[in-house]
């Protein structure tokens, strides 16, 4: 009875400390109109050099078309096929829209950077359209983007 009520335990602080160790954060995007089709989105995540670390998000079901969010491509390589992030589809001109993810603690105040890509179907393709850091002082505070989008933000819940 007491390793049953000790492994009880165990798996119950387990859980509680895995539970702990992410945060939720709701990212904002308002994308600009800027007059052609659906657009495609990454939102990744870079270590303090700009190395690929993670992929959080892709607007965007076709994976042909990846080969435009040339940032993510180039420093994701074989892994954009096989990510494990959210998708969903192209977003409109004009649009607001916000995705939510959990992120891991050691993560936020790390050196960690948020970045996101984007492209249109015959129009310019955005590398690094926003470059944010990862960090407490960061979030609530919109920046803008260098082509698609209007404005970003990100909160922790």
């Amino acid at each position: 009875m007491n390793r049953l009520i000790m492994l009880i335990f165990f798996v119950s602080s387990l859980i509680f400390a895995a539970s702990s160790q992410a945060r939720t954060v709701n990212f904002n995007t308002e994308l600009t109109n800027y007059g052609g089709s659906g657009a495609y989105l990454v939102l990744y995540l870079t270590d303090a050099n700009g190395q690929y670390q993670d992929t959080l998000w892709v607007a965007g079901r076709k994976s042909k078309y990846y080969k435009h969010l040339r940032g993510w491509t180039r420093s994701a390589g074989t892994q954009v096929f096989s990510y494990d992030g959210l998708t969903g589809a192209s977003r409109g001109q004009g649009e607001t829209f916000t995705i939510t993810v959990d992120v891991a603690d050691s993560l936020i105040d790390s050196g960690y950077q948020l970045r996101m890509d984007t492209a249109v179907e015959d129009m310019r393709e955005n590398r690094n359209d926003v470059v944010v850091p990862l960090s407490s002082e960061g979030a609530g505070k919109a920046v803008s983007g260098r082509g698609y989008v209007k404005t970003f933000t990100y909160t922790f819940n």
